[in-house]
């Protein structure tokens, strides 16, 4: 079962306007048995503004995922909420210094819960 273009597809549909609290998180994904990390970035809708597949977990991947959210929305939000990696804060110093951060783990529940029906379908596979 191949759900991945059906899943770029409904992305693609989905272009909410620019919010003000970005959620950004990353998770470990297998593909083709090699360990890639997703990275999402969801607005405070839950709405998911933008996904990146990348072989690292740092500051020069975390800056790829803002660079890419900037140019996509067209403006920088009020506020980032991450969990506790420090690459997010590091890239966010650089790229958007005026932007509020707040990284904490129970705040972070909506970007989260966005990955769910992705490790789902993994699993099941």
């Amino acid at each position: 079962m191949k759900f991945g273009p059906s899943y770029a597809g409904r992305l693609r549909r989905k272009t909410p306007s620019p919010r003000d609290i970005w959620h950004l998180d990353e998770v470990v994904i297998s593909i083709a048995g090699q360990q890639h990390w997703l990275w999402r970035a969801v607005d405070q809708d839950g709405y998911v503004l933008d996904e990146i597949v990348q072989t690292r977990r740092d500051t020069k991947a975390a800056k790829r995922l803002l660079k890419r959210l900037l140019k996509k929305q067209g403006c920088a939000p009020k506020r980032l909420i991450t969990d506790k990696l420090g690459s997010y804060a590091a890239a966010r110093r650089q790229i958007m210094p005026r932007v509020e951060h707040r990284s904490h783990k129970g705040l972070n529940n909506r970007a989260e819960n966005s990955h769910l029906p992705l490790q789902k379908r993994e699993r099941a596979m």
